[in-house]
């Protein structure tokens, strides 16, 4: 298993992402911890990964309350003795579509605080336990808005940009204590999209705000691609669990491009 005994946190895992990251790490031997806002979603994620004989704990509150982050973490590492692995894939709803030049300034800085903030609460508590043991992987997570100049993201293809930003940014200090920090890129997923999760409401809202259907929209999203689709939650999960393991030992400050080629580079 690659990450037999590792412990693991998971940020947003009751998420399509999350949710998918937290079983595939139970899988690979990981004692997996989720976080989330949601308590019921919370629970049928543990049930699942109990059904196939994982370890899973569940934690409810908000990863912007940096008290909260660091209280779960310390009883967390009082009790199992360190922190291995800190996934950060929360996701909340927000504007796209929209021109910059017309939207309302608090619909644009929205996911720049939201992501940024919760992204800097759990990486930076999980770094200070990890420093301590000089060993650790922290994962960001972000999408090809990083990249992209359609005019179309928002504020979320600026809050891509810092993500990838402070995966950087975090690699260069950590790197020193042996902890690595990558980020993974995946674009519009299919399954997360029609599950109903955050991401259908703003697809939706961004398809209407740009004048066409929501199937037309995410259509030619997946035919902009350079292998004419996108990638599945078990993709982008697989990778997590590539990314977490000794098997990626020499990777750090990097972004995996999981976009099935909605970007180069």
């Amino acid at each position: 298993m690659l990450l037999s005994n590792k412990i693991a946190v998971i940020y947003g895992g009751s998420g399509a992402i999350g949710s998918t990251v937290a079983k595939a790490f139970a899988h690979e031997g990981a004692k997996v911890f989720i976080v989330g806002r949601n308590r019921s979603r919370l629970e049928k994620i543990v049930a699942q990964i109990e059904s196939f004989g994982g370890y899973v704990e569940a934690a409810s509150f908000d990863t912007l309350d940096d008290d909260a982050v660091e209280n779960h973490l310390a009883d967390l590492v009082e009790r199992m003795g360190r922190i291995d692995i800190s996934f950060n894939c929360i996701g909340v709803y927000h504007v796209q579509g929209a021109p910059l030049a017309v939207m309302r300034l608090e619909d644009f800085t929205f996911p720049i605080s939201t992501y940024l903030t919760s992204n800097f609460n759990t990486s930076t508590a999980a770094a200070r336990y990890m420093v301590k043991a000089n060993s650790g992987v922290i994962l960001t997570i972000s999408t090809p808005g990083a990249l992209m100049s359609n005019g179309y993201a928002g504020g979320f293809g600026v809050t891509c940009a810092a993500i990838e930003g402070l995966t950087r940014q975090l690699a260069g200090e950590l790197g020193p204590s042996n902890i690595r920090v990558v980020c993974l890129r995946p674009d519009a997923i299919p399954e997360a999209v029609w599950a109903g999760s955050h991401s259908r409401e703003m697809f939706m809202n961004r398809a209407q705000l740009m004048g066409m259907s929501f199937e037309e929209l995410f259509q030619g999203m997946l035919n902009g691609t350079l292998l004419q689709r996108s990638p599945t939650l078990q993709e982008v999960a697989d990778t997590a669990v590539f990314l977490a393991s000794d098997k990626a030992s020499a990777l750090t400050a990097t972004v995996a491009n999981l976009s099935c080629g909605s970007v180069v580079g």
